[in-house]
């Protein structure tokens, strides 16, 4: 490696490390890989994929899957795909224990077809990887597919409409526990009148599952310098690997 790449290298661990202090990360989990032949992808999340029975999604599920994507990419049930570059109906791990749901796509998500892709999605990637995951281990999504214009918060209307969507990701992947970003997505799941700040840090339930509503990336972006909301989030976070590790 390079001068100039070992320097790069070095930056980026400083600024991951920089990070981790910031949420109050008082240790990391590093998954390793078990004794005996594994695949790597089960390897880097053993935690996640644990979960559920056999080596892989059926050929029905995998079927039910590319029916619902297709569903996704060219649904016009909102007057939201007139405005779209392309939906985002989400990505990772199929089979997952752990599920991200955000509010819907922002700009860099609409261009690339990816949910959070843009500075909130790289900071929720940092927390996943404090958590001792990785993004292609968990599953992330939104509940609303179509980017709103201006990035403005979707309407009930939308949301009502493009519900359908993000229950049938949650049936097929039947997580163990669901993490609510911010309050559209604590809302779908909660219909709380309660504020974010009274409703995040405490599990309830959706369809049987465990919700643990928390701050929107995005909100800790626009707070970059509030290492309090930093450390909330990531205390909400301890809860949700203690559960999965229940």
């Amino acid at each position: 490696m390079s001068e100039k790449g070992r320097a790069e290298k070095l930056q980026e661990l400083k600024t991951q490390l920089e990070f981790y202090r910031d949420l109050g990360v008082d240790f990391l989990v590093s998954p390793r890989k078990p004794k005996g032949a594994r695949p790597a992808a089960e390897a880097e999340a053993p935690l996640l994929l644990s979960y559920g029975s056999g080596s892989g999604p059926s050929a029905a599920n995998q079927e039910e899957w590319e029916r619902l994507i297709r569903r996704i990419m060219t649904c016009q049930a909102c007057p939201l795909f007139k405005g779209r570059k392309q939906a985002v109906p989400g990505e990772g791990n199929r089979r997952a224990q752990l599920m991200f749901v955000g509010e819907a796509p922002g700009r860099d998500e609409d261009l690339q077809g990816k949910p959070f892709v843009g500075r909130a999605g790289q900071l929720l990637t940092r927390i996943i990887q404090a958590m001792g995951f990785s993004r292609e281990g968990v599953y992330i999504a939104n509940v609303i597919k179509c980017r709103p214009p201006e990035n403005r918060t979707p309407k009930p209307e939308e949301i009502k409409a493009c519900s359908p969507f993000l229950l049938r990701q949650i049936e097929l992947i039947h997580p163990r526990v669901i993490v609510a970003l911010g309050k559209v997505a604590t809302d779908f799941f909660l219909q709380s009148p309660k504020s974010m700040s009274d409703l995040r840090g405490h599990f309830d339930q959706f369809q049987g599952i465990p919700v643990m509503p928390t701050f929107h990336p995005s909100y800790l972006v626009r707070n970059e310098g509030n290492k309090e909301i930093k450390k909330m989030v990531w205390e909400d976070m301890k809860k949700v690997l203690e559960l999965l590790k229940s």
